[in-house]
């Protein structure tokens, strides 16, 4: 047994996939691969390793094929972005992040029109 921890050239993750076997095998010791494993996708490690490292089973219909990135060009991401607007209020909010505080705010603190409505 090594007293030293594994450098991270050692720390790797091995994805066993082919046409004989079934299912499929990941081994790693990235502790980001095995927390969306057995977190996300809800595998249980059938082995672990001394230092760290954890084997999994999956089958191979929920392992999907690497793709392309899709390539545009700036005329199709223009008419994507029109297509994706289209019907939107012109004042609507367009952040992420000014929307969430906008619905964070509405369920803590009732407006006065609602109050009014209701009878408060």
């Amino acid at each position: 047994m090594r007293n030293e921890k594994l450098t991270n050239a050692e720390k790797e993750t091995i994805i066993i996939f082919n046409e004989t076997t079934e299912p499929a095998t990941i081994f790693t010791y990235s502790k980001s691969w095995q927390k969306h494993l057995e977190g996300r996708l809800g595998l249980k490690p059938v082995r672990k390793e001394e230092y760290g490292g954890r084997e999994y089973s999956i089958d191979k219909d929920r392992i999907k094929p690497p793709r392309a990135p899709v390539k545009m060009s700036e005329e199709a991401k223009l008419k994507l972005i029109k297509n994706i607007t289209k019907g939107r209020p012109k004042n609507a909010v367009h952040s992420t992040k000014n929307t969430s505080a906008l619905g964070k705010q509405a369920k803590e603190k009732p407006s006065k029109t609602s109050a009014t409505r209701t009878g408060r």
